[in-house]
């Protein structure tokens, strides 16, 4: 590849299937230490809430467990929800896994909450906590750094971490933000592709050099599904969409194919459709080509892959082809098994 090549784990839980949440940890530190194997850069977890078959709700503790489990590869949140938390405590809970697995540790921040309004409200927070943002920002890289905005306050020793910083966005804001402090930019194309172009002309233009960062450095997302037989791939690409249709509608009752397809049709399933704009789908080559292609459109400094696979198989064979140091690796036979299943 072109660029260097990370991923996103969305910690899936597959409750169609029967897994668990254990389950999934499973599933993501064994993803975890095949791509410590196949080069990849880093993994990120996202922190979402009142998601039953999303398993990052405390990315903290998940990066934990895989850190411990791995040995080189860097990992971290991508990202926490700034507006959930306290920046003291995000401060403490990263300098804590930068302690314990030096060099390897990552903070993103964004700014949406992650859940619904009713979750928010039970996370005790307000719109008022996504206002703070900016300032939030601030502090808590002040205390990464062993310093304070607040006095007599200090994460854990009050020594400097060396925990990497990023914004991520999914709008204008997160791109102006992190021009505007000097920080790496994370741009949500794997489910928000819209805003793609603008935002990375807000962030390289605006960009003001830091202490952390002396030139603009993006990172740009994408979806992935790879199988040997490109009909498999296709099959599931089709499963994820209905499945993220089905999470928009109300859980009273069922949902066939047909019903899913028609809303499809309509301009608010075509955008829920649109948000995977941005995906290599297909055999390895294609699949390849497809994010040659999407470095070259955003002439990102980085790629960040979300495998969406519904079929773990199939997810897991995502991350093995696409791995940066085993370009000519094959999916075989892995859409034989899922096709029975």
């Amino acid at each position: 590849m072109a660029v260097p090549l990370s991923l996103l784990d969305l910690a899936p839980v597959n409750l169609t299937a029967g897994e668990t949440l254990a389950d999934s940890i499973k599933h993501s530190v064994t993803m975890a230490q095949n791509a410590e194997a196949g080069g990849y850069e880093r993994i990120w977890y996202a922190e979402h809430h009142n998601m039953p078959t999303i398993a990052s709700a405390a990315p903290a503790v998940l990066t934990g467990i895989i850190a411990a489990q791995t040995s080189t590869i860097r990992l971290g949140a991508g990202g926490v929800m700034l507006p959930n938390h306290a920046p003291l405590t995000i401060a403490e809970q990263f300098t804590t896994l930068a302690a314990a697995h030096p060099g390897r540790i990552d903070l993103g921040l964004g700014r949406a909450p992650g859940t619904d309004q009713q979750t928010f409200a039970a996370l005790r927070r307000n719109v008022a906590s996504a206002e703070r943002f900016p300032s939030d920002v601030v502090e808590l890289q002040a205390y990464l750094r062993g310093e304070s905005r607040i006095a007599g306050v200090s994460s854990l020793t009050g020594q400097p971490t060396d925990v990497e910083l990023y914004i991520l966005g999914s709008s204008l804001f997160g791109a102006q933000l992190a021009a505007q402090l000097g920080l790496p930019y994370a741009f949500a194309s794997h489910f928000a592709p819209q805003a793609l172009d603008q935002a990375i002309t807000i962030y390289r233009n605006e960009f003001r050099p830091s202490d952390a960062l002396a030139e603009p450095y993006l990172i740009a997302g994408m979806t992935a599904i790879v199988a040997d037989d490109p009909d498999v791939a296709e099959d599931q690409r089709q499963k994820v969409v209905h499945s993220r249709v089905r999470r928009q509608l109300p859980a009273d009752r069922v949902y066939s194919d047909e019903e899913i397809d028609a809303l499809l049709s309509t301009p608010g399933g075509a955008s829920i459709a649109d948000m995977m704009r941005y995906s290599a789908v297909g055999t390895p080559d294609v699949a390849r080509a497809a994010i040659e292609d999407f470095a070259a459109y955003t002439n990102a400094d980085e790629l960040i892959i979300a495998p969406t696979a519904l079929d773990r198989a199939i997810w897991h064979n995502t991350v093995t082809a696409l791995a940066p140091s085993a370009p000519e690796v094959s999916a075989s036979g892995l859409h034989r098994e899922t096709a029975a299943s």
